[in-house]
Order: structure tokens, then C-alpha cells, then sequence
């Protein structure tokens, strides 16, 4: 960083996609850029304000906020432009023209992926009024993953004690705490996962009653009759595809289905069908997509609930942290393989 003041130019790491995405996600897609440079002051005439980006969240739709697959575009051998790429994180603001903030104050939303940003679009910007909790929270359960829980689970699939309850991806960012938000209800709980270490977290840490590994199962529709002998009541889905279609088989009569993620399809250059969309009709099974922003009114809401069960311990959450921008591609691209335990955050600064 420059000496002399907060109008000198200091160096700004940022990561930038290099190529558009086709197929999976790859580190070779991104490059980690330290040619950047930024006054740590607000330009004037701007009501912005400059932050210091602390943890950084890792999130599948990134694909689609960042147009990562060049979605729609008529030239596929365009380049992308040379930008950060955007997503939620937790910031300290270090200069604001913006009335809502002042030096000093946390916050956590979008943001760039960079070490500074200036940020000039506050509709998904809050400021961070809890801080006896760890600030890498505010990526995940305290966040927009912990919004998406609360708000799938509770307005979407209208749950009520003794609900038989199945999530997919149940290690993850969201499906953790959707699966604990049910045992407090009462409920039955049910996840599934891509690996024996996270089928035991479920289990043993997150208090599941029960979970499986997908990937050992070769008929899922046999694996959900044997932990659902009775029918599924409410699925939350953050897969979609062939589990999606063999949940479907499994419903309750008027069960509920939140379509929260499609992971498995994110990649597919073909997505798979659902085929048993019949069921939906036959036990009048309610679905619903829904996106998280419609919702962030909620956000007090949400918080009221959640944050005296963590403070009891009664609700945990497990995170998969690494240190440094220059980790972020690997960080990125290992969501799609499962590679995380619990939510995948970067620390670019410990302030």
C-alpha cells in the first residue's frame, strides 16, 4: 500500500474471469490480477462508499450473477470484460458520502472480488448490527444462505410439527441450517450428501435423524422409500434433477416442494429431464421456485429467530475457510465437486 494519505493509489487485488465457462468451472477460467489500483476515497459527487472486502462468499449462482457462461450472448468467441467478479461478502466501509453509513461500520452484500470496492447500489447492502457472532457468519448462516433457509423453509413449505422433512446438498451453506431449523420444529429430518464425512456431520454435528451419501446409492428411489417408508412431506431441493425426479415419486399427498438449487444442472450442456412431474397432479404436491431477494424484508424477521438459537448453541454451523484471493478460483470450482464441508468462504483481510 502507497504512504501519503487517503488519496494516494494503493494496490487492489481482484479476480477476474478470464475465459467464459463451458462445462464445469476451472481454475485456468480466472486469474488473480495485482495490477489494480484504488484511492481510498469516495470520488466526488458520488454517494457511494469505499469498504474493505474482509470474508468473501462462495456461491454456485455466481455463474449466473457474473454471466460466467456468457448466457444469451450471440458472439460465444467474445472475451469477458476486465472486472472483478461480483458476489455477497462482509466489508468494513473506509469512506462514505452515503447518509445510511459511516466510516467504520460493518456491512455484508454484493460486492466485488477484490481486496477495496467502491459500491454505489445499496438494494442488497446491510448493515451488520450483531458483531458477537464471527463476521464470516454474515457469508453464510446470518447472510443470504441463512435468509434462503429460513425463507424456503418457513414461507415456502408452511412446515408444522412432525413434518417428514428431506433436503438435498443438506451439508451445505443452506441445507444445514434448513435441516436444524426443522428438528427445533418437531420435525423429521432427512439429508443427503457426497460423502461419508459429511453424511457423519449431518448426523453427529448438525443432529439429523438421518442421512446418506447419494452418491453410494444406485437407486434413489429405493434410498428415499427406505429412510421415507411413509412419504416425503416437504423436500427442500438445492439439486434438482434425478433426485428431483425420484423425490417426486415419493411425495406425500399435498406435500411441499421449495426449488431452492439446481446444482447437478448447472454444468450439464444438456439438462436432464424430470419425468415423474405426473405425481405433482396425482397427491397434489405444491412446488415453488422462489429467489431470496424477494424476501430480504424479512431479514429482522429472520434474524430474531435464529440468532437466540446460536447464542444456546442450539443451532451451529460449520464453514470451509481459506486464506487469500489467490485461493479463490480453487474455492469456486470446488463447489461443484463437492470438495467444501459446510459453507465455502475466502478471508481476503483479518481487518
Amino acid at each position: 500500500m502507497a504512504s501519503g494519505g487517503e488519496n494516494e493509489q494503493v494496490s487492489n487485488k481482484q479476480l477476474i474471469l478470464k475465459n467464459y465457462v463451458t462445462g464445469s468451472p476451472k481454475e485456468s477460467d480466472m486469474y488473480v490480477s495485482t495490477n489494480g489500483t484504488i484511492k481510498l476515497k469516495v470520488p466526488e459527487g458520488s454517494s457511494g462508499i469505499l469498504v474493505k472486502n474482509l470474508y468473501l462468499s462462495c456461491d454456485p449462482y455466481m455463474l449466473h450473477l457474473n454471466n460466467m457462461k456468457n448466457y444469451g450472448a450471440g458472439n460465444t468467441n467474445s472475451k469477458p470484460s476486465i472486472t472483478p467478479l461480483v458476489g455477497y461478502g462482509v466489508a468494513k466501509v473506509l469512506d462514505s458520502e452515503h447518509p445510511n453509513f459511516k466510516k467504520g461500520d460493518l456491512v455484508w452484500g454484493i460486492t466485488g472480488w477484490e481486496e477495496y470496492s467502491l459500491i454505489t447500489d445499496f438494494q442488497k447492502l446491510f448493515k451488520i448490527q450483531h458483531t458477537n457472532v464471527p463476521l464470516s457468519y454474515y457469508t453464510g448462516i446470518l447472510g443470504m444462505p441463512g435468509i434462503t433457509a429460513y425463507t424456503g423453509f418457513y414461507e415456502i413449505c408452511s412446515p408444522k410439527k412432525g413434518d417428514h422433512v428431506f433436503i438435498s446438498a443438506a451439508s451445505g451453506a443452506v441445507g444445514q441450517l434448513v435441516g436444524q431449523l426443522a428438528k427445533l420444529l418437531g420435525c423429521y429430518v432427512v439429508g443427503s450428501a457426497g460423502s461419508k464425512e459429511k453424511v457423519d456431520l449431518l448426523k453427529n454435528k448438525l443432529k439429523f435423524d438421518e442421512a446418506f451419501n447419494y452418491k453410494e446409492e444406485p437407486d434413489l428411489d429405493a434410498a428415499l422409500k427406505r429412510y421415507f417408508p411413509e412419504g416425503i412431506g416437504i423436500y427442500f431441493d438445492n439439486v434438482g434433477g434425478k433426485m428431483l425426479d425420484a423425490v417426486l415419486l415419493n411425495m406425500r399427498p399435498h406435500g411441499r416442494i421449495a426449488v431452492c438449487g439446481m446444482i447437478s444442472q448447472y454444468n450439464l450442456n444438456k439438462p436432464e429431464g424430470v419425468h415423474n412431474l405426473m405425481h405433482l397432479l396425482l397427491k397434489q404436491v405444491q412446488i415453488k421456485g422462489f429467489v431470496v431477494s424477494d424476501y430480504y424484508h424479512l431479514f429482522p424477521k429472520f434474524l430474531d429467530l435464529v440468532l437466540p438459537h446460536i447464542a444456546e448453541g442450539k443451532i451451529v454451523y460449520v464453514e470451509d475457510i481459506v486464506e487469500g484471493l489467490e485461493l479463490g478460483p480453487a474455492a469456486f470450482v470446488g463447489l461443484f465437486s463437492g470438495h467444501n464441508v459446510g459453507k465455502q468462504v475466502v478471508l481476503v483481510s483479518k481487518e
